[in-house]
């Protein structure tokens, strides 16, 4: 296991999703990835699950309710932040825009859900009890994170300013453009110019690529347990990928890695 002892300041820290349907989703998850689940937390928070893989927390699940606000079915990424007033005014001087004030959620942390400039939302987490990822890029674990920005430069000088990034361009040719947070092996994230691709309706949205073994097999796998495989699996200089939906409808990728 790729184990974290610690989170920078404005990477990513976690990733949950609201559910319309929590018992499939357990479910499918469970089978695609061997999640476990921990007791939910108080109903204030509406029945908040954090899903585990060998001990280590890897994302959160919950009911859809409407009164908390968000859209279902969509995996959403948060920031790491050490002090999440700085970040709100940083997000704000940067050009983004606040859509849920920051809050306590007593005791696990602090956080706050905005949009960059580029007009995609993400959130910001200032951990206390609940310090986010336990491990990354296994399998059942996140391995990458990556924007589809349809303002792509925007976004990229957003993060630069908002959230101090060092930011490397990967490729700047008109049918690929992509943007690295960090370069090589200390790269945390990516940003690319999705203006070319995404429909009209749809607005720019993070997305997380899971680590799997096969990631011919968790196809398989998804599909028999209600999911969709609407791109791949096919091969990419970066490993074996595939796009699919859950048993929901909420898309991910998965990307293949080394087995634990």
């Amino acid at each position: 296991m790729s184990q974290r002892i610690s989170t920078p300041a404005g990477s990513p820290v976690w990733t949950d999703i609201m559910t319309t349907d929590i018992e499939a989703s357990k479910k499918f998850y469970t089978e695609l990835f061997g999640w476990e689940f921990e007791e939910p937390t108080s109903e204030e928070y509406g029945g908040y699950l954090s899903a585990t893989r060998q001990g280590h927390l890897v994302a959160g699940l919950s009911p859809y309710q409407p009164e908390f606000g968000g859209i279902p079915n969509i995996w959403s990424l948060y920031l790491k932040s050490d002090d999440i007033t700085a970040t709100q005014a940083s997000v704000q001087g940067a050009g983004g825009q606040v859509l849920i004030p920051p809050m306590h959620v007593v005791p696990y942390g602090h956080m706050g859900i905005f949009l960059d400039g580029g007009g995609a939302a993400f959130g910001v987490w200032q951990p206390q009890e609940h310090q986010g990822f336990g491990v990354d890029s296994q399998h059942g674990a996140p391995a990458w994170h990556e924007l589809l920005s349809k303002n792509y430069l925007a976004a990229v000088e957003f993060y630069s300013k908002a959230f101090g990034w060092d930011t490397h361009v990967m490729s700047d040719a008109p049918e690929f453009k992509y943007t690295t947070y960090g370069q090589g092996d200390d790269a945390r994230a990516g940003l690319m110019d999705a203006s070319g691709f995404l429909p009209a309706e749809v607005p720019g949205f993070w997305v997380t690529y899971w680590g799997v073994d096969d990631v011919d097999a968790a196809c398989a796998t998804a599909v028999a347990n209600g999911g969709t495989v609407t791109e791949g699996p096919q091969d990419s200089e970066f490993g074996r990928v595939a796009a699919i939906t859950d048993c929901c409808g909420a898309a991910l990728k998965l990307v293949g890695v080394q087995q634990s």
